[in-house]
């Protein structure tokens, strides 16, 4: 699994799980005569429970994002500081052992924050392109989601060696165009190397890797998706559909934000 704040957890790993003595044919018996119990009552991981905290997680995400644009426009430096924020808290979140509940809802509170402010500025320079990105982030997570429910699109050891290469291939690539942007270089265009035209078309660099980041993000989302049903087979604590939550809450803004900067440079 590629997602850091699964990778880094045994709860999700193929190899996890809790062992269970064998019970005998009465503890069996007693055991289906009972009432379905439900995530509360077993203390236990599920699907249906990490769905509920993923929802409370973009609800206070959202919240942030309404803050964050209402107040770009006084204190347009607010953004900026939500973003590192949002930054030390997922590094707190990715390297803490047992995945807590209020670290992560902070995070998505300070995400939500930059989240508005950026998108704000980018709103204000290319109009109706926020409504462009967050429809176009819908559609992707929720086709992803119905084919990975479908059965049609599995994580694969294969795929996902291709996955983590073009992985540092991409963060490599982001480091060179920021040191680059940040000396004046690819002309001043405000999106460096990005922005400048493939030779012989005009077509911008950042149009091709912006798909083929939103491809990577979709196979993001199925590594996520997987990772949240071996939690479950492994019977992890209920605490641990907070770090299903968290791995898919960092996707879904990584991938939102390459929509947004991908439409920026088509329209640029």
């Amino acid at each position: 699994m590629a997602n850091p704040a699964f990778s880094r957890n045994a709860a999700f790993s193929e190899k996890g799980g809790v062992a269970v003595a064998t019970p005998t044919a009465e503890e069996l018996a007693a055991h289906y005569n009972q009432p379905s119990a439900n995530a509360v009552e077993t203390d236990r991981m599920t699907v249906e429970d990490t769905i509920v905290k993923s929802v409370v997680s973009f609800v206070i995400l959202l919240a942030g994002a309404a803050i964050g644009w209402m107040t770009y426009p006084t204190i347009p430096w607010l953004w900026g500081v939500a973003a590192l924020v949002g930054f030390v808290l997922a590094l707190v979140n990715i390297f803490k052992r047992e995945p807590s509940a209020p670290l992560i809802l902070a995070y998505a509170a300070a995400q939500g924050v930059f989240i508005g402010g950026f998108s704000l500025l980018f709103e204000t320079i290319y109009p109706g392109i926020v409504v462009q990105a967050v429809v176009a982030t819908l559609v992707v997570v929720g086709v992803t989601l119905a084919l990975f429910a479908s059965g049609k699109i599995r994580a694969s050891k294969k795929a996902t060696k291709v996955f983590l290469i073009a992985m540092v291939g991409y963060l490599v690539f982001s480091l060179v165009n920021l040191f680059i942007m940040m000396f004046g270089g690819a002309n001043g265009n405000p999106f460096g190397l990005r922005g400048e035209d493939i030779p012989g078309t005009s077509i911008p660099w950042g149009i091709v890797i912006g798909i083929l980041v939103v491809i990577m993000a979709a196979y993001s989302l199925v590594l996520d998706f997987d990772a949240i049903q071996q939690g479950v087979r492994n019977r992890a604590p209920r605490k641990y559909g907070w770090s299903g939550a968290f791995g898919i809450m960092v996707t879904v803004i990584w991938l939102y934000t390459e929509l947004l900067r991908m439409f920026a440079i088509a329209r640029n």
